[in-house]
């Protein structure tokens, strides 16, 4: 048997009115996923346990199998294993975000205006965060290049305790002044975060960027603190061996945490564009190249929903449907046996900008064990009148058949 899981991240939202009270997946043109939805098992999933953020941290965790409550150790710890840096026990992991900040006299009076700094490119953000790490890093702190505005901070012997960080793209279009780092030693970080502005408002990459019209990343800011984890094996845990097909550090590290071989796919980007076709034939490969499971994360809709962007958000899950299970389901029948999991990790409505801890509709497509479902078609709706699971370690062991 293959088991491949397509993660739409962010996907899930609520009917919008524009929309004629219809959710962008509801509105979206998707023939190929209400192909799959015909002859599959339709229902919602829990994938944000009570009492925990409604992060993609949380979600994939959970729908990799993994319940939170015994294995969430934090964000950022799972991303720098992804970026191959290397944490010691007592090491704390935090998210580094480049950001674009308003103007103000005082830092902590300042409006965040963009949480990703204008989805800016991995080789100025590389630029930024050496110099950063030139002029802050020192052996208490230290500063690595992730990927666009996705970066890491690392504290040698960093205190977790009653530490409060916000992430920044739940605070967009608002005054920082409530949101800065609160709590044990966080006089620290906002002082990185200060100063770092002061290294970057003039920095010649955002002097470019600003004269092309591109906002600025005139500040660090940093969240999603955790320490090292420990995942069991994927393999020991459902006896099959798989990949992770990501762009994000913070997928391929819960994989790379469990086992799972990281496959990475040219011009897969983590943005809202990306090379979403390329993905699909990567998994795809991987399944006929001996492995039993891959796990397809694309991240193109939870983007264009934390950017409040409802065009794009209905263009993402057309393209998801278009070069990612348009291309699938052409390839079924290359698989004696084969079952697909469709389903995001959590809402990211156009409303809020930001996650939401809902259950999110899933499809279980089963090649040899087709239902006929008389709902016919995937989205909010149809799913809330299937099956419904508490928790998304349910729904992948009822996917794998453990």
């Amino acid at each position: 048997m293959k088991y491949l899981l397509i993660l739409a991240d962010g996907m899930a939202d609520y009917p919008i009115l524009e929309l004629d009270n219809k959710t962008p997946l509801e509105f979206a043109n998707t023939p190929y996923m209400d192909k799959l939805a015909e002859n599959a098992l339709i229902g919602n999933v829990k994938t944000i346990p009570d009492n925990f953020p409604p992060g993609s941290d949380v979600a994939n965790l959970s729908v990799m199998g993994f319940e939170p409550s015994i294995y969430y150790t934090g964000r950022s710890p799972l991303e720098a294993i992804s970026m191959g840096v290397r944490l010691s026990d007592s090491d704390l992991a935090i998210r580094c975000n480049l950001v674009t900040l308003s103007n103000a006299d005082k830092y902590n009076n300042r409006v965040m205006l963009d949480y990703s700094a204008g989805e800016i490119t991995n080789e100025e953000a590389d630029i930024l965060i050496n110099d950063i790490q030139n002029e802050l890093g020192k052996n208490i702190f230290n500063f690595y290049a992730g990927i666009s505005y996705r970066n890491l901070a690392v504290w040698s012997e960093g205190v977790n305790n009653q530490l409060r960080l916000t992430p920044p793209h739940d605070i967009l279009d608002k005054q920082i002044t409530s949101y800065i780092p609160n709590g044990d030693n966080s006089d620290l970080l906002l002082d990185l975060m200060v100063k770092s502005n002061e290294i970057l408002e003039n920095h010649p990459v955002n002097i470019k960027r600003k004269a092309a019209g591109k906002n600025p990343a005139n500040s660090i800011w940093l969240w999603g603190e955790g320490h090292n984890p420990a995942l069991p094996s994927f393999k020991e845990k459902y006896n099959i061996n798989g990949s992770v097909v990501a762009a994000v550090d913070l997928v391929k590290g819960i994989g790379i945490s469990a086992g799972l071989k990281s496959i990475t796919v040219a011009g897969a980007t983590g943005a809202i564009e990306t090379n979403f076709a390329g993905k699909a034939q990567a998994a795809l490969d991987e399944l006929q190249n001996g492995q039993d499971f891959v796990y397809l994360h694309i991240e193109s809709p939870d983007e264009a929903g934390h950017q409040g962007n409802m065009a794009k958000k209905i263009w993402a899950i057309e393209q998801i449907d278009k070069e990612v299970l348009g291309l699938i389901y052409s390839k079924i029948d290359n698989f004696a046996e084969i079952r697909i999991l469709l389903l995001p990790d959590h809402p990211t409505p156009i409303s809020v900008r930001t996650h939401t801890a809902d259950p999110v509709p899933f499809i279980l497509y089963d090649k040899n064990n087709l239902v006929n479902n008389k709902l016919g078609l995937y989205n909010e709706k149809t799913a809330s009148e299937g099956i419904f699971l508490d928790s998304g370690s349910r729904l992948m062991d009822m996917f794998i058949g453990k």
